[in-house]
């Protein structure tokens, strides 16, 4: 019985087999080519009880070779995966063996392989994150211009407005400025309308499964953000308890004690950084809609500041959201917030 690891790179991987008895058997630095990979481990394919591929930014196109060839893969957790701080000397060849070690072994922490189907849908509502974003600093940065110029201010809305331009009389008779205003505005509205085309095909293409349409009964939750929600998720039950959920959503605190003492904190950013800004969101939202949630942002802030008042209704809303796609059931305001 053999056991395959892959460090994988941007342009280069390292493949490393070994066998049970902890032996090593091969290992070979490849280029990022599918039919390379793939012919250098047939040899080993009848024998082989796993592939481990770390989970790099771009495991995609070697994970889905790979399960096409029905070889068993785990996609492994560089960041749950330990190693012995002593070590005197780490190279690629070793990172490569330690992943089949652990494989042999069987404690590699895995991550999940998201569905083929599903990640064209998850990326595109990732691109439109992206261009939100885009075109709210074009959005700030026109804000800024106008009042510095102008003297008042212009909100975002108006500016977004296709059938009316609220900007060019504002700094009409000012050449330098009308340029200015005038390319902010073409960026932004081409923007919107690239939002748009992405907001429409995937509402057209994708649906919401029966366990995520209670989402949508969160005050302010719309299709979009349940959509977002839903694909980044996966199938609910891959998460054991709220907890795991509530961590893997950015929405936990971390901190590391020992007899009562702070013994320093641990990533902070491990997890999903696109739930977490679904459920940010959804924390504003539900905040000017639900008259509970109000109230509880409100009680928040004025012990805390408002920055601790947004992170934990938010926090609520991830734990609510899990047991609602757990469960099936809508929002129950008077049971969160009771």
């Amino acid at each position: 019985m053999l056991y395959a690891g892959i460090d994988l790179h941007s342009n280069n991987s390292h493949l490393a087999v070994l066998d049970q008895d902890d032996k090593r058997v091969y290992h070979k630095k490849l280029p990022n080519m599918a039919d390379v990979l793939l012919a250098e481990l047939e040899p080993f394919q009848d024998a082989l009880s796993a592939v481990v591929v770390e989970s790099t930014f771009n495991w995609y196109w070697l994970v889905d070779s790979l399960m096409e060839q029905q070889y068993h893969v785990l996609l492994a957790n560089p960041a749950a995966m330990q190693q012995y701080k002593g070590l005197k000397h780490i190279d690629d060849k070793h990172d490569a063996f330690w992943l089949a070690h652990m494989a042999r072994l069987g404690i590699i922490p895995q991550g999940y392989i998201y569905p083929k189907e599903e990640r064209p849908f998850r990326d595109l509502l990732r691109k439109r994150g992206h261009l939100v974003r885009l075109r709210t600093s074009v959005i700030n940065s026109l804000q800024g211009i106008i009042s510095r110029n102008c003297g008042c201010s212009l909100g975002g809305n108006k500016i977004k407005q296709l059938r009316t331009n609220h900007v060019a009389p504002l700094l009409d008779g000012q050449e330098d400025l009308m340029l200015s205003g005038e390319v902010s505005k073409d960026v932004i509205d081409f923007l919107g309308q690239q939002i748009y085309r992405i907001e429409f095909l995937v509402l057209e293409r994708i649906r919401l499964r029966k366990s995520f349409q209670c989402l949508q009964s969160i005050p302010g939750v719309g299709k979009i953000l349940s959509l977002t929600i839903m694909l980044e998720t996966g199938p609910i039950s891959r998460f054991k308890k709220v907890g795991n959920f509530t961590s893997y959503c950015r929405k936990v605190p971390t901190s590391w004690t020992s007899n009562n003492k702070k013994k320093g904190k641990g990533n902070r950013k491990s997890g999903n950084k696109y739930l977490a800004w679904a459920f940010s969101e959804a924390a504003e939202y539900s905040r000017r809609h639900c008259d509970q949630a109000r109230t509880f942002f409100n009680k928040k802030a004025a012990r805390t500041n408002k920055s601790v008042a947004y992170s934990a209704l938010a926090h609520k809303l991830a734990r609510a959201a899990y047991y609602m796609m757990r469960d099936q059931v809508d929002f129950n305001p008077n049971k969160l917030f009771a």
